[in-house]
């Protein structure tokens, strides 16, 4: 292993297409030493086109670019001894592409500055929604109601084209299983946001960044897939694109219905001798349909604007049936023995579009960007219940009821960012949200003449929030390679919530917090070529109630058990501390601390006639300890794998149900994804987890994991891609869980239609453009 001269000098690089001097994003830049080719240096642009090579002073290098789709590119530089920077100029491939074989050697992940990209082309080959891509993504976790993790305990906010989505953790999985995994370009991992990202992000943010048509000519793909386990799946789609240089437009639709099924079997103690057992089984079915477009225009050489949205709808059929027994642990007898039905119809629909404009103020890199959203969101869901006892008497009682709601929400924008003498650069912005919510129950009891209004059930609910914040963030390059960005953000939150039905529950919170961030990133060494970087990252953030944790309308689980918001709940706010090594911009390790106060949580408690409620609490604060390490095999060859581990220890003290509450434990999660190439045509893909005594919103876990193999196949000259997949092949993604905090002792398993034999078909064209000399359809490459 060879160790690099400390006498380096920083050289800067933009990579630009030649017929439009747009950057090349991703594309491969290396730097020959004319005396030492054997320690080449090697890196990626970033999405701008960027790139920084540290190089030894006073030595010539060969300059080597190479981007899919455009010719190579070769430059002689003699590096001397201040900082340099060149402008490359690459030209489009003009063969035909249905003839050439690509090799593309970008990574899976890769760090730039204070987030981690994620390539998701390789994990697209193998899914078939984007809620898949983020499953099978080294690092993160999703459990089995839908919310997102990465270093921390608490959820992760999903945003899509950079605009937080402001929706229920059931609504947001749902948008992703209906957006096509072909559609996504990038999935960018920010576990410390800056400044100049919400506050509401303690959990770290995952933003989907979307297609837009970056491919000269129209391009294209359709997608046909089915999955089958007990029960199965079938999705069909497509995906266009059109760009001729200046403007570019995409639309991208799925139809499809999703068919699975989860059972929960568990025992809880009702009182020291009595114990309820149950065995719920709901089967879910659910068509869903999806469309996403978008148009972007370079109006001048320094102003874009770019429009996108989506429109989505789907149903719901979901039948539960629970079986329930009550009897006493010391003599075995059977106190009691029911069955449960519930059934629940409904639909919901959604739809969101954002205008986004930048003014580029000079060729630094300064801008100005704005950005206006809008979303509306409605949902119906119809439910009717039936308990029959068939001991000690045989009896039934039921009802049925309505619950509609409706969610508008709006977002203004502004940053600016300027590039100023002596490397330094300046951030500031504002931000205008307000989001209205409103949600009405209708209930009954009993049917026909019995009828009458269920009043434990029937319930209004009004809640409106407006946050108004502003930031300022600078960064600045000290000596060669030591990066310092500092920043502030200020945000006023406005919550308002009223309960009209049954009774008055209203409540406000008005109140004004400021969120510091510091970032400081240093070279440490180059090993073989190969750059190694530390970061230190410090923020403070808060994690709001969204009005699915505030609203109070009890919604029936079985006769024992109901779920319910909290109005009373308040904001959680934690500090971050985490250091981290990448190398060669490959995140590597990682250590952090999260301190939480106020930190709120799902939790059950004793209700009325011996029912259970489950909802959200405020319980204390929590000390958090993680690890993360990551080990990867670079892409671009035959064999590729990365690998990695995370440690988190949860200390938490506060009140659980009134009683003192001091917890300790601490969780393993491993992950691994692997690539191998049969020939030119084919390759293997295995990913997969495993978790060592989970825990999850206090519920202790058993061991659980889950392994996903995949093989695909190009037939057609490489325009139609075959992929055959078994997602958890051992059934092993299974949650043992048991609870014993207070007054309530439970435990049981939980289990889903989790493993299922797929096939996905996707076949690629692309029309050339006119001046390029034909009309001939060519591949767009996987």
């Amino acid at each position: 292993m060879a160790f690099r001269s400390s006498a380096q000098t920083n050289v800067h690089f933009i990579i630009l297409e030649k017929n439009n001097n747009h950057p090349i994003a991703f594309a491969t830049l290396k730097a020959i030493a004319v005396e030492d080719s054997l320690h080449p240096v090697q890196k990626l642009t970033d999405s701008l086109g960027r790139c920084v090579l540290s190089l030894v002073s006073g030595k010539q290098y060969k300059i080597l670019v190479t981007a899919l789709n455009y010719k190579s590119f070769e430059k002689g530089i003699i590096v001397k001894g201040v900082e340099q920077s060149f402008t490359l100029i690459i030209e489009p491939q003009q063969s035909d592409i249905g003839n050439v074989t690509v090799t593309s050697t970008k990574p899976l992940m890769r760090q730039e500055d204070d987030k981690t990209i994620v390539e998701p082309e390789q994990l697209a080959a193998a899914s078939t929604n984007a809620y898949e891509i983020l499953e099978k993504t080294p690092g993160i976790f999703l459990d089995q109601d839908g919310n997102v993790y990465l270093s921390s305990t608490t959820p992760s906010v999903i945003y899509i084209n950079g605009r937080e989505m402001k929706m229920s953790t059931a609504d947001i999985a749902t948008m992703l299983k209906n957006l096509p995994p072909n559609a996504i370009a990038k999935i960018e991992i920010i576990r410390s946001p800056s400044a100049k990202y919400d506050a509401s992000g303690s959990g770290g943010i995952i933003n989907i960044v979307l297609k837009k048509g970056v491919k000269p000519g129209l391009t294209g793909s359709i997608t046909a897939s089915a999955q089958q386990g007990t029960y199965g799946n079938q999705v069909i789609g497509f995906t266009l694109n059109n760009n001729d240089g200046k403007k570019s437009t995409y639309i991208n639709a799925n139809v499809g219905k999703r068919n699975s099924y989860e059972s929960i079997i568990s025992d809880r103690r009702l009182n020291a001798d009595t114990i309820l057992s149950q065995n719920a089984f709901t089967k879910y079915a659910s068509p869903f349909y999806y469309l996403g477009y978008g148009y972007s225009n370079s109006l001048s050489k320094n102003f874009d604007i770019d429009f996108s949205g989506n429109i989505s709808y789907n149903t719901i059929d979901n039948n539960t049936w629970n079986s329930n027994k009550v009897s006493k642990s010391s003599t075995s007898s059977l106190v009691s023995d029911n069955l449960n039905t519930v059934n629940n119809m409904g639909h919901g629909f959604y739809t969101g579009n954002g205008l986004d404009t930048k003014l580029k103020l000079d060729s630094a890199g300064s801008e100005w960007t704005t950005n206006l959203f809008y979303s509306y969101s409605s949902n119906v869901n119809e439910q009717r219940y039936f308990n029959n006892f068939n001991f000690p008497i045989s009896a039934g009682f039921g009802g049925d009821g309505t619950n509609t709601s409706r969610r508008n929400y709006g977002v203004f924008k502004s940053d600016i960012k300027l590039k100023m003498k002596n490397r330094f650069t300046f951030e500031a912005g504002t931000r205008l949200s307000y989001m209205k919510f409103r949600s009405l129950a209708d209930y009954y009891l009993g049917n026909g003449s019995n009828r009458k209004v269920d009043v434990t059930r029937s319930n209004g609910f009004d809640y409106t929030e407006n946050i108004n914040a502003a930031y300022i963030q600078g960064a600045k390059t000290l000596g060669k390679n030591f990066v310092l960005k500092f920043g502030v953000r200020a945000e006023n939150t406005n919550m308002k919530g009223d309960q009209f039905i049954p009774k008055d529950t209203s409540f406000s919170i008005h109140r004004t917090d400021f969120f510091p961030y510091i970032y400081l990133s240093k070279k440490v060494m180059s090993i073989a070529g190969y750059e190694l970087r530390a970061y230190l990252v410090y923020r403070r953030t808060l994690n709001r109630p969204n009005y699915e944790f505030l609203n109070p309308f009890p919604r029936y689980i079985d006769q024992y058990l109901f779920e319910s918001g909290n109005p009373s709940l308040r904001p959680q706010f934690s500090n971050n501390y985490e250091a981290n090594i990448s190398v060669d911009e490959r995140p590597l390790l990682a250590i952090g601390y999260n301190k939480t106060k106020d930190i709120f949580t799902n939790v059950i408690y004793p209700a009325d006639s011996g029912r259970l409620v489950r909802t959200y609490d405020n319980l204390g604060s929590n000390k958090e300890i993680y690890f993360r390490g990551l080990g990867a095999i670079p892409p671009g060859k035959k064999y590729f794998f990365v690998v990695g581990a995370q440690y988190n220890h949860s200390f938490y003290e506060g009140l659980y149900n009134f009683q003192a509450l001091s917890y300790k434990r601490g969780t393993w999660t491993l992950f691994t994804y692997h690539q191998l190439k049969l020939g030119k045509l084919s390759q293997f893909t295995l990913n997969g987890f495993v978790r060592f005594k989970g825990l999850q919103q206090f519920y202790e876990l058993g061991n659980f994991g889950s392994l996903t193999a995949t093989i695909n196949r190009q037939f057609f000259q490489q325009k139609l891609v075959v992929t055959l997949s078994v997602n958890d092949i051992f059934y092993t993604n299974k949650n043992d869980f048991s609870i014993d905090q207070a007054n309530i002792k439970a435990s049981g398993t939980r289990f889903a239609d989790s493993r299922r034999f797929g096939i996905n078909l996707r076949y690629n064209f692309g029309i050339k453009k006119k001046e390029e000399g034909n009309n001939m359809f060519n591949i767009e490459a996987p």
